[in-house]
């Protein structure tokens, strides 16, 4: 009776459980302990189950009368691993009770923000680095070199601008990542914001010695968005596109509805960015929007990049409900692609 109240009981928990019995055979699974380890382990001796040193160490101990136990132990399951937290407690009479907390998202959360920590690091000390060392030779050996002087407040005012610009970037992303979940309240036409967003990229262009084309800007397309945001999001395309796309290229942007989108209910507008440059590889397309993601880390800092620009617009876009889709093809330049709800 004892044993069929304890099977109703794991029956009744949507976590991972096991019993293990005094004899050391599984005795009862409940339907997650069943996906994890499948029927076959029912009956069977645990170790034949559970094979990780630490786990078998704390079933031991808690067999021989010791007390509860409690471990993180990672598990292969096909071709992952699994981090769970297992807890091992004894049932009286019965034997040994263990339930598995999968872990695996806290501890990827854990290891992005150590990434990110390094890498902010990173990119913040080479800049510092390279101003600490101007000073000093400015206070010293180029004190009275007006020529060296005048160089090296050249180098100190890229490296320092370097710095506000990775700076202001991640207050953006911190503030998109804040707002991720709150939905915009205004209407935006894209039509009219691509317009000025480019107007205020001619300069840019210019200097580039590229051309913009525009097309399907003429009809009105309002979204529920928030301004400045989209704003950010296609000056980063397109900007992108301007200095990527090679020098005397042409950036093609292009604006329409769609009446069913894939991924979103309804209908929708999609803006497309396209330029003519070298194209992306495919096996960097999936990892764009990483923050610090570099296809080209040299380059992307010799045009003013941070690596942050592409996650920014990631989170723009997931709280506007809407899709990024990346094609590109080497030799024939990328496409960068936003789809956004109409309702």
């Amino acid at each position: 009776m004892l044993r069929e109240g304890v099977q109703s009981m794991l029956a009744a928990v949507p976590l991972p459980m096991m019993l293990i019995g005094n004899d050391l055979r599984i005795d009862a699974l409940n339907d997650p302990g069943l996906k994890l380890f499948g029927p076959a382990s029912l009956g069977r001796h645990y170790n034949l189950t559970l094979r990780q040193p630490q786990l078998v160490e704390a079933i031991e101990a808690v067999s021989a009368g010791g007390p509860k136990r409690s471990l993180r132990v990672t598990l292969s399951q096909g071709n992952h691993e699994t981090a769970f937290d297992i807890s091992v407690a004894p049932v009286p009479g019965m034997g040994m009770l263990c339930c598995f907390v999968d872990v695996t998202e806290l501890e990827l959360v854990g290891q992005q923000r150590r990434d990110f920590v390094a890498n902010v690091s990173h990119e913040l000390r080479t800049p510092l680095t390279a101003l600490l060392g101007f000073i000093e030779t400015l206070q010293g050996p180029a004190k009275h070199d007006p020529v060296a002087r005048e160089r090296f407040l050249g180098i100190m005012e890229r490296e320092a601008g370097r710095m506000a610009r990775l700076v202001r970037d991640l207050l953006s992303l911190s503030r998109v990542e804040s707002e991720e979940r709150r939905r915009p309240s205004g209407r935006v036409d894209l039509g009219g914001l691509v317009r000025m967003t480019i107007a205020t990229l001619k300069p840019v262009a210019t200097d580039a010695a590229v051309t913009i084309e525009l097309i399907g800007a003429n009809v009105p397309t309002p979204v529920p968005g928030d301004s400045d945001q989209l704003t950010q999001v296609f000056h980063n395309l397109i900007e992108n596109a301007i200095k990527y796309g090679g020098s005397g290229k042409q950036v093609t942007v292009s604006i329409r509805a769609l009446d069913d989108a894939p991924g979103l209910r309804g209908r929708a507008v999609e803006v497309s960015v396209q330029d003519r440059g070298d194209g992306i590889e495919a096996v960097h397309l999936p990892r764009l929007t990483e923050r610090f993601y570099r296809v080209d880390t040299h380059r992307s800092r010799e045009k003013g990049g941070t690596g942050l620009g592409l996650a920014i617009v990631k989170h723009i876009i997931n709280r506007h409900r809407g899709r990024l889709r990346i094609e590109s093809e080497i030799g024939k330049g990328s496409i960068f692609s936003v789809v956004l709800p109409v309702e």
